[in-house]
């Protein structure tokens, strides 16, 4: 079979990662010392400020590795979570977004909300974005990224039978979105495998090379109309099997070359008003977009509401 052109859905980019020779990824961390985050680099267990301090990783409170002005997220783009869904795909990606304010670090509490059921995680790889990106040529993609973390795209469905387009609620709620724990430049994303482990047992289990649409086509596809700034994240979506998680439950996201990021659902401690707005709902939308097989994006029939 013909290979496709670069850019089409399934075609591999032979590009890397940035247009210098590929070096020894480097990996920075932002870590509170004395209260204030400070910026430093990891060698093997131990972190190393940057008036030449020694601390341990594991002792280390972390926040977030980045400070973007926007978080973005590609839909569907892991050959096994369309294959879940049943989806007949377009010939382009589609996104949503999260708010800043969902931004959580490494070892942060991700809280889901009382009379909120259905919490999932999605272990993801996000892209950072390291100079300003506008009306980029695509084989210079490569160029515009500072590094790569770890993400975990945490979704609230209970809210999703009205955000369902929006995504705004289910994807953007406080502590959806921890990332970390560090910044890895010059890392090659292709043949990565990427695991989600909840209470130590594996839940997701994927690679990149499974990608529908590849890193560098992600942020030349963005960049066309929105102006990525340094620092920006867009996470390039999960593989099968995301589902709900309860208070007290371990997350862990390990990506090959990137190392872990770990979480810990709690709940929350004020409950969703129920005397404004859409209340949660264990709907058959919520409960089978939760459990892997929503039929509305599937097609097969409209969701019985309730």
């Amino acid at each position: 079979m013909e290979a496709r052109p670069w850019g089409e859905r399934g075609a591999k980019n032979p590009l890397r990662s940035g247009t210098r020779p590929i070096l020894r990824p480097v990996e920075t961390r932002r870590i509170l010392v004395d209260g204030m985050p400070m910026t430093v680099t990891r060698d093997g267990d131990v972190l190393i400020a940057p008036d030449g301090r020694r601390l341990t990783a594991d002792g280390s409170v972390h926040a977030p590795p980045v400070d973007p002005t926007k978080i973005i997220c590609v839909h569907l783009n892991y050959e096994s979570r369309r294959a879940e869904f049943q989806a007949n795909l377009g010939d382009a990606p589609t996104y949503f977004h999260k708010p800043i304010s969902a931004l959580n670090a490494h070892g942060g509490d991700v809280v889901r909300p009382p009379r909120c059921r259905f919490l999932n995680y999605e272990g993801e790889i996000a892209i950072v974005i390291g100079r300003r990106a506008r009306h980029i040529d695509p084989h210079d993609a490569g160029s515009f990224i500072r590094g790569f973390t770890i993400a975990n795209d945490f979704g609230l469905h209970d809210f999703r039978d009205t955000d369902a387009g929006s995504m705004l609620r289910v994807k953007g709620s406080d502590t959806l979105c921890p990332v970390g724990p560090g910044l890895v430049d010059d890392w090659d994303f292709h043949g990565k495998a990427i695991e989600t482990r909840v209470n130590g047992a594996t839940a997701q289990a994927g690679n990149t090379d499974e990608m529908i649409w590849d890193m560098h086509y992600l942020i030349t596809d963005l960049a066309r109309t929105i102006t990525l700034e340094p620092g920006d994240v867009i996470l390039s979506g999960t593989p099968a099997h995301s589902r709900p998680v309860e208070p007290g439950d371990v997350v862990e996201v390990e990506v090959e070359g990137l190392g872990i990021l770990r979480n810990t659902i709690v709940e929350g401690d004020v409950p969703v008003r129920d005397d404004v707005g859409a209340q949660p709902s264990s709907s058959e939308e919520v409960v089978s977009t939760a459990l892997g097989a929503d039929w509305e994006f599937r097609g097969i029939r409209a969701p019985r509401r309730g």
